[in-house]
């Protein structure tokens, strides 16, 4: 994008050193008349338009089809349509974390300017509405919220729940943050689906706050070997010294577990060994009886998710010079009182898919919990309506709570924070500016709360800070999977108030982004088979953690259209992603996704230029779902927990496979080019466990709090899939009530 608005600059100072119209200037504009079609790539994929001209001005513009995401991308249109048929020109300011969305439905409208013939197309594409700024604008209230992601809404809730009066403030267009393009479940056992020591052979459980009643939820074969690599942890102090002679490889848990433990962690693992005994002492005489393991109820404690977002966040830097691993406290706090999450959203009208704990992409375990959407009577009128999606369960549900708490409470859009209004050492308020220049100056009574998220979309500051990636893998051309808007703000802010920032070097690369914009795929690597394409072989167990996916995939991937550490994953068509929209069971996606039996192999990797031998890869595929069939070792690279194969198989009646059914000659395979790019930063501002922000003197710096990705300490160097909703909702929460409490 700058590389574009440089070319651009450039062609317009040509342009005018040649004598040629200025872009800019006031001379007239002509088109052809009639209605113009035109299409260009938007975030999700082709947005098209239809462009309405006159002899001299655009009449209007209709969006005819897209497949933006809902009030991040579309609300890019709504705002930019009126603006561009005012200005008659395309020019307009964009919106502000929509940038696909924007650039999207400026290119189309261009083209379709360009079909109507249009004269002085470099005026036209400058031409936009000035806006002037209004009169200053002064505004007094309890809570100031910085922010309106998932952090950000939760405190809004909470504080007006709290009986405040309620302000939250946000850059973009529309409330949502990253949490609207996230992934959205998140990590939380849910006990009543999970093995119950005081009743182990019941296969029901009771959801106490509904009353209903759901089947448990089974294990998933490598579960138990994964446990019993936890129950022989080491409980010896952490040895570092080890690791100065030998390499640390991350996510090689296994040879983890021999070297010890952080003293602050040693309780939690005495108690989750306890844990597992008891459940290994009820289900090793049903395995060895030959009960297979996918029918035996799933384990699931607190003590496993806090540990194994432990072990799971412990980091070396590159240079071997520190590490970084999260604190016991926040750890053990997000995770406990993510206990009675779902209760709360559920409380105000958010809906779960309350019979399962399924996975994702570097989660580690089993126990997600679902979105389905929400059921709010926003308008009033007695009768709830249905709001779909990540939009309904984390944003209708708590915003409707929290604008009919107090009248007064409001969202101001299309505003940025500038700085912390800060005397005698507290934090009192804050200096923003709105879209169209407006000063706005807002006093908090009782405190601020930052919700501002990280910075993964800041590629020069990501690689600034950064410790952990070797340069080789990490540029400026480096994509995200973040909207535009996530940019550090909130942490610089802070600091400049003197506030304390930990691990900013360490950043979070999502494994599974599409490699033409870096966006999120989604999806998980339990029931899928990654290829590396120019071996086609195995390169790494596809549930490990987002940071040794990404590395596995730079050191065996290929180079390809400007993206580095591309892979090929495969998995079985009729298996559905855990994510938010499900790829259509047929037609391929130039550059992302192709469906394909194994014979056709050959023609497709001959277009997208692989190497690998495509006997190799269906021998590959073959002994994978051999070793997923069998329970047993798989070849080349191990896997810890695989749920499906990729080619057909029935099942026996216990649950075990029937390999005599296994064809992959007639399997139609999904088969996704993905590659890394950033995703979460793992550093941020230091908080305690109140989320009042510290200085680096470790003092609370009086009426400033903060929540969400832009605190650091919490996941380590890594974090686990689905952790992150779990923890700004709880961190949220926290803050506001903290504030609260700090004031009465």
């Amino acid at each position: 994008m700058s590389r574009n608005g440089i070319q651009e600059a450039v062609n317009k100072a040509l342009e005018k050193a040649k004598g040629g119209k200025d872009a800019g200037t006031s001379a007239p504009l002509s088109f052809t008349p009639g209605e113009y079609t035109a299409t260009a790539d938007g975030y999700n994929g082709p947005v098209t338009v239809k462009v309405t001209f006159e002899s001299d001005k655009i009449k209007g513009i209709a969006v005819e089809k897209h497949s933006e995401t809902a009030h991040v991308g579309d609300i890019a249109f709504d705002i930019m349509i009126p603006e561009m048929i005012q200005a008659n020109g395309s020019g307009v300011d964009g919106v502000s974390g929509a940038t696909f969305s924007t650039r999207a439905l400026r290119n189309a409208v261009n083209s379709a300017a360009e079909q109507a013939k249009c004269t002085n197309f470099e005026a036209f594409k400058a031409a936009k509405v000035e806006h002037k700024p209004g009169e200053p604008i002064t505004l007094h209230y309890d809570v100031v919220i910085v922010g309106a992601g998932g952090a950000g809404v939760a405190a809004a809730a909470q504080a007006a729940q709290d009986g405040n009066k309620v302000i939250i403030i946000e850059k973009n267009a529309e409330v949502g943050g990253n949490t609207l393009v996230s992934g959205g479940q998140y990590q939380s056992v849910m006990p009543y689906l999970v093995w119950d020591p005081k009743n182990p052979d019941a296969e029901t459980g009771i959801y106490a706050f509904t009353g209903a009643e759901y089947p448990k939820v089974k294990s998933v074969q490598g579960c138990i070997n994964e446990l019993k690599m936890i129950l022989n942890w080491s409980e010896a102090p952490f040895d570092a010294d080890y690791y100065k002679t030998h390499e640390f490889v991350a996510g090689d848990a296994l040879e983890l577990s021999k070297h010890g433990v952080h003293a602050e962690y040693l309780p939690v693992l005495k108690a989750l060994k306890a844990e597992i005994k008891a459940y290994l002492d009820w289900a090793q005489p049903k395995l060895d009886a030959g009960t297979p393991e996918n029918q035996l109820t799933l384990f699931s404690t607190l003590n496993l998710h806090i540990f194994q977002t432990y072990y799971g966040g412990l980091r070396q830097s590159a240079d071997k010079s520190q590490w970084i691993y999260g604190d016991v406290n926040l750890v053990k706090q997000f995770i406990e009182k993510a206990q009675g999450l779902k209760e709360w959203l559920e409380g105000m009208g958010s809906t779960f898919k309350e019979d399962g704990q399924p996975t994702l992409i570097g989660a580690l375990w089993y126990r997600e919990n679902e979105f389905i959407g929400a059921n709010v009577d926003t308008d009033g009128d007695g009768t709830p309506e249905n709001y779909p999606g990540r939009w309904g369960t984390y944003f209708v549900a708590p915003i409707n709570a929290f604008l009919k708490a107090n009248q007064e409470n409001r969202i101001m859009l299309r505003t940025t924070v500038k700085e912390l209004i800060k005397e005698s050492g507290r934090v009192f308020g804050v200096k923003a500016q709105r879209y169209d220049g407006t000063e706005v100056t807002v006093y908090a009574a009782k405190g601020v709360i930052l919700a501002t998220g990280g910075y993964a979309a800041n590629i020069k500051k990501v690689l600034d800070e950064n410790v952990y990636w070797s340069p080789e893998y990490l540029s400026l051309s480096t994509k995200t999977t973040n909207r535009s808007s996530l940019q550090g703000d909130g942490i610089t802010m802070a600091q400049a108030a003197g506030a304390n920032a930990t691990g900013l070097g360490f950043t979070q690369l999502m494994p599974i982004s599409w490699i033409d914009n870096g966006n999120l795929a989604f999806g998980g690597g339990n029931y899928a088979c990654w290829i590396n394409p120019n071996t086609g072989k195995r390169f790494v167990d596809e549930g490990s953690e987002r940071d040794v996916l990404s590395l596995a995939e730079f050191r065996n991937g290929m180079d390809y259209k400007g993206s580095k550490g591309v892979f090929l994953e495969f998995y079985n068509v009729e298996q559905k992603m855990p994510a938010p929209t499900q790829l259509p069971e047929t037609g391929d996606f130039a550059g992302r996704y192709y469906r394909r039996k194994i014979s056709e192999l050959p023609e497709l990797f001959k277009e997208l230029g692989v190497k690998a031998d495509p006997k190799v890869v269906e021998e590959t595929i073959r002994n994978y779902d051999k070793a997923v069939m069998s329970g047993k070792d798989f070849p080349d690279v191990g896997k810890a927990i695989a749920s499906r194969p990729v080619g057909n198989v029935q099942k026996n009646a216990d649950g075990s496979y029937n390999p005599d059914t296994y064809d992959l000659d007639n399997t139609v395979m999904t088969i996704r080019l993905m590659a890394p790019s950033t995703h979460h930063t793992m550093g941020g501002l230091v908080v305690d466990e109140e989320r009042h922000v510290l200085t680096p003197e470790g003092r609370i710096i009086p009426g400033l709090y903060a929540a969400g990705e832009v605190t650091g300490g919490i996941h380590g160097g890594n974090r686990l899939g689905g952790n992150a909703i779990t923890e700004i909702f709880v961190s949220g929460r926290i803050a506001a009530s903290s504030l609260n409490a700090d004031n009465k």
